[in-house]
């Protein structure tokens, strides 16, 4: 429950990564993974493999998110994360709207500046610096949400925003101007700064910080998806999706696990 009272359940979210098997293969694991009751998925925005073989297998996100779209029926999906340097933010926006009615209003639009080097170089985009990326990022979003206010048809729904990174100057500023979910890397102790970060930021953009779903990775700090202690103490600091990371076809024992402590949690 959040400091103001409002509840959310606890969701379980799970990232296929785009990488090192046949799109078969990737289409099979999302479908396994509505079937085991898992609340959203996602695969990411980059164009090479991130671990691995670096030129191995690798698919395009938005097109992949389209099959998504069709081959699902209830579970929220979409990028983490979008790299909003890549296309322009109307053409971002009527992307997100198209998917969002392809999917019956299912469609979470997470977005950030981008980090992989090589992605934009050899696909000939500017690098430039992160401070310069984050700042683009932010003149992004609000022609994103003009764009979704003008669109025939509009959106089903209030299209959710989800925006990860812990940048404490600009990041978090965005987070709080624009994000309805803040996908969050740190552990426990630095989770606790960095919201006290995005309170501030809140107050000074005059945003109910209660209004943005806290989010995590389980298994980026090394903790593993089956550490019940460390997501007891997420939940405890008001986190309510917990994310975990595959590739397909990977054992999905860890994605059952994460579903019975959610359940157990409930």
């Amino acid at each position: 429950m959040t400091s103001s009272g409002k509840r959310r359940p606890v969701r379980v979210g799970v990232q296929v990564s785009n990488q090192h098997a046949p799109y078969t293969q990737i289409r099979d694991t999302v479908q396994r993974l509505e079937d085991l009751g898992v609340d959203l998925i996602f695969n990411w925005d980059h164009f090479f493999p991130l671990t691995g073989d670096p030129d191995g297998m690798h698919f395009e996100a938005w097109t992949m998110l389209g099959a998504i779209a069709e081959q699902t029926s209830r579970v929220e999906f979409g990028p983490l994360v979008n790299c909003s340097a890549y296309r322009n933010p109307d053409l971002q926006a009527d992307m997100a709207r198209t998917l969002d009615h392809i999917s019956g209003g299912r469609f979470v639009f997470g977005t950030g500046s981008g980090w992989f080097e090589r992605d934009f170089t050899e696909y000939g985009y500017d690098f430039g610096t992160a401070g310069a990326r984050l700042d683009a990022l932010a003149r992004d979003l609000p022609r994103i949400k003009e764009r979704w206010a003008k669109l025939n048809p509009a959106p089903t729904r209030p299209i959710p925003i989800l925006i990860g990174g812990g940048g404490e100057q600009k990041t978090l500023r965005i987070v709080a101007e624009h994000a309805d979910i803040w996908h969050s890397f740190s552990d426990p102790d630095t989770l606790v700064r960095k919201l006290d970060v995005l309170r501030h930021w809140c107050a000074e953009v005059g945003r109910d910080m209660d209004d943005i779903e806290l989010s995590t990775g389980t298994t980026v700090r090394g903790l593993g998806s089956l550490d019940r202690a460390s997501l007891d103490t997420y939940r405890a600091l008001g986190v309510t999706l917990f994310e975990v990371a595959i590739n397909a076809p990977d054992d999905l024992a860890p994605v059952r696990e994460l579903l019975a402590w959610r359940d157990s949690a409930a």
